[in-house]
């Protein structure tokens, strides 16, 4: 018996058959790779632009001090998180219009191969490092100052690079390193080997707390972290950016709990007091923050939720 296919079941079923034929792709490599990280907004007449030097994994339940490591996995998997976390590493870039400012340098080659990233998401985000005016450095940690230089050569060669006095008098000092313990003289070496090419070409220059170093960009001191440490408020048109710099690690602890601590902190009290300070004035004010080790690229707000805070990044905004 002969059947009949009308026009239309006959198309139908052609098409069908032709769906067998066509090549699958699912079987291409995996990359495992991702392109260099900016992120930019606008502040006012200012652009800011974070820039990512790439991730570090910490074991922050081993690290984190008046927190039990049990409440720290907790917290952490409050947030699909879990340790080694893998942590940012962020640094900014001030364009003011007639100044580029970069605050913090990165890592380079002090922390290993998964940071080192910054002159890449920087030549990205279409700058150079040559064209960059200043470099200030929230304090002479090695994931802060290691991509000062490029090998043997300064990376940023036409900028003067500031910090506060109080830093660069502890971690330049050799007097200081010859009496640290051992695991951790390689910080005040790294420190030295990044700082110090610019001490010798006249362009390091230190400042002293609370200081205005151009127009809309002041350094704030924030000391405990390191003797040093020092925030960056950066200022145009009425909106305001607070840069953290290490004031806060660990997003999922220390928001919801701001007096757990690090073991990175010179001094754990200082440091926590400096951080309930900017937390409580960043959620009253409700300016925009950014710190170096909340999750790329750092930017957002903070509110108040309960006896802690809670942390709003920033929506993506493409800038026109």
């Amino acid at each position: 018996m002969k059947v009949r296919l009308s026009g239309v079941a006959l198309a139908l079923m052609t098409a069908l058959a032709s769906l067998t034929v066509v090549p699958a792709y699912a079987e291409a490599p995996m990359s495992k790779a991702a392109a260099p990280g900016y992120y930019r907004v606008m502040l006012g007449d200012f652009e800011v632009t974070a820039l990512s030097d790439g991730t570090v994994a910490l074991p922050v339940d081993k690290l984190l001090n008046n927190s039990k490591p049990e409440k720290t996995l907790k917290a952490l998997q409050k947030y699909h998180l879990s340790t080694p976390l893998d942590t940012s590493v962020n640094a900014y870039l001030i364009n003011t219009g007639s100044k580029l400012v970069l605050i913090d340098a990165g890592a380079a080659t002090l922390f290993g191969p998964t940071l080192g990233r910054l002159s890449n998401s920087l030549k990205a985000a279409g700058y150079t490092p040559e064209q960059v005016d200043e470099v200030y450095i929230t304090h002479m940690h090695g994931d802060h100052v290691g991509g000062l230089m490029n090998g043997a050569q300064m990376a940023f060669p036409n900028a003067i690079v500031r910090a506060d006095q109080r830093d660069a008098d502890f971690w330049l000092s050799q007097a200081n390193m010859d009496k640290a313990p051992a695991d951790s003289k390689g910080a005040f070496q790294g420190a030295m080997a990044s700082l110090n090419p610019y001490v010798k070409a006249g362009k390091f220059k230190a400042f002293d707390g609370d200081t205005e170093l151009v127009p809309g960009v002041k350094a704030v001191a924030a000391r405990g972290h390191t003797p040093g440490h020092t925030i960056y408020a950066v200022e145009s048109k009425g909106q305001k950016l607070m840069l953290w710099g290490d004031l806060m690690h660990v997003a999922a602890v220390q928001f919801e709990n701001p007096t757990v601590t690090i073991s990175f902190d010179s001094d754990n009290k200082a440091a926590m007091a400096q951080r309930l300070k900017a937390y409580a004035d960043a959620a009253k004010q409700g300016y925009m923050v950014g710190a170096t080790h909340l999750s790329f690229p750092g930017l957002g707000y903070l509110r108040t939720e309960g006896k802690g805070y809670a942390w709003m990044p920033v929506n993506y905004v493409p800038v026109k």
